[in-house]
């Protein structure tokens, strides 16, 4: 059975033209006129639910009246040698007397009552676009290599601030310990230089007492003391130095 001649006017009436480039959203324009004296109820299907957005897709025209549909193309890559097999219809039937349920309208329609029209889809590229849609992708590709560069650029910046920080306190420390070591050094050197006073002042105390004779007991007992009482506090020293030392580098 015949299908009834489509009473809609398509402006255009059989393509929809998207021109590119296609790294954004491209919007064209569908006009559909009304020019019987019914009110006709319209719907607008694809082949690529996915890849266009269709504004209003749906709705009723007014006898005598017109209205605008928006279809937008997502963005894509594209490729002039593929061949565009995308296609759209637009359906319609005369609105009922009483339409307050599109889709019971469009459920409940009988075949012989639907009118359709076909359109395909074609993709331009303009003349002065036509030798740069390809440097575009190329720029494209290169800003994302840049930031991916980028990004492991900042990454190893941010570990070799990080290992040089740890370096830097390992550095400090290692400062605070030399310090520590220059400071117990001259304590050692005033320890010694003191021993060694006691010893020249001894020994002037020994030679302006002639008339006493021999030092005694205590006294030789006071002057064996101090050699290894400096000798011991010496040691000391050492052996804390040497153990702040290596436990510092074994940390």
């Amino acid at each position: 059975m015949a299908r009834t001649e489509q009473v809609l006017v398509l402006e255009p009436p059989n393509e929809l033209k998207f021109k590119g480039p296609f790294t954004d959203v491209v919007t064209t324009n569908l006009k559909l006129s009304n020019p019987s004296d019914k009110n006709v109820c319209f719907k607008v299907k694809t082949t690529a639910p996915r890849r266009y957005c269709v504004r209003p897709n749906s709705g009723i025209i007014d006898a005598g009246t017109s209205i605008s549909v928006s279809v937008m193309l997502q963005p894509f890559d594209y490729d002039p040698n593929e061949k565009s097999k995308h296609k759209f219809m637009v359906q319609s039937i005369f609105a009922p007397a009483d339409c307050q349920d599109m889709e019971a309208v469009w459920k409940e329609a009988k075949a012989d009552e639907l009118m359709d029209s076909k359109l395909r889809c074609v993709f331009e590229i303009p003349s002065e676009n036509e030798k740069t849609w390809r440097p575009l992708r190329a720029k494209r590709n290169h800003e994302l290599e840049i930031n991916k560069v980028t990004s492991t650029s900042l990454k190893t910046e941010a570990s070799m601030m990080s290992k040089s920080t740890s370096s830097s306190l390992d550095d400090s420390d290692m400062r605070k310990v030399m310090d520590d070591c220059r400071i117990l050094k001259s304590e050692v050197q005033r320890l010694r230089e003191e021993n060694r006073q006691l010893k020249e002042d001894d020994g002037l105390r020994m030679r302006r007492m002639p008339q006493m004779g021999n030092p005694t007991p205590s006294s030789n007992a006071m002057m064996k003391e101090e050699g290894p009482a400096a000798r011991m506090i010496a040691m000391v020293v050492l052996f804390f130095i040497l153990g702040t030392i290596i436990g510092k580098l074994v940390l």
